[in-house]
């Protein structure tokens, strides 16, 4: 089952990536704009380095007594993420592309959460390494990661001013 998971887990990243890149290339013929350049590597290095570590750490240990429970919030945080990827359409990527005077998505989780796809990944950097008992990949990489988004959300929202609200 932790395989079935693991492995899962690494297509679904490499699934997104692919659709990130195709998103991309549309966006950026269309004449989008990228952000962050500058700390995208270091986000990809650092969830890269989360799986290194989620399989060093996790992956000679037995599942988590709490495996049932925190497989059923892995699922929605899932469901949560595909409704993310869904209401942003094309405009969703990894990397942080906007196209000058598109109008702001407020569908779906965005009329709830400015950044719901990091709502998302910061869940899923405690909650997967506790169904792994990889306590020390859970710490460190949320702590990675909280620096890593503080850099990224600034980034973000600087490049969102070149969106029109809706009704503009």
């Amino acid at each position: 089952m932790k395989w079935g998971l693991f492995f899962l887990l690494i297509v679904q990243r490499i699934s997104e990536l692919c659709w990130a890149r195709r998103n991309e290339h549309w966006m950026k013929r269309r004449g989008a704009l990228e952000f962050g350049q500058n700390h995208y590597k270091y986000m990809v290095g650092m969830h890269s380095l989360f799986f290194v570590s989620l399989l060093l750490e996790g992956m000679r240990k037995r599942p988590s007594p709490l495996w049932s429970i925190l497989l059923k919030i892995f699922i929605v945080l899932q469901l949560f993420r595909l409704w993310t990827i869904a209401s942003l359409g094309r405009y969703w990527n990894t990397k942080i592309i906007v196209l000058p005077e598109a109008e702001r998505i407020r569908k779906g989780p965005y009329r709830w959460l400015r950044h719901p796809n990091y709502f998302v990944v910061v869940l899923e950097l405690i909650i997967i390494p506790l169904m792994f008992q990889a306590y020390w990949t859970a710490v460190i990489f949320t702590i990675c990661n909280a620096f890593l988004l503080s850099v990224r959300i600034r980034e973000e929202e600087r490049a969102l001013c070149l969106l029109k609200s809706p009704g503009e």
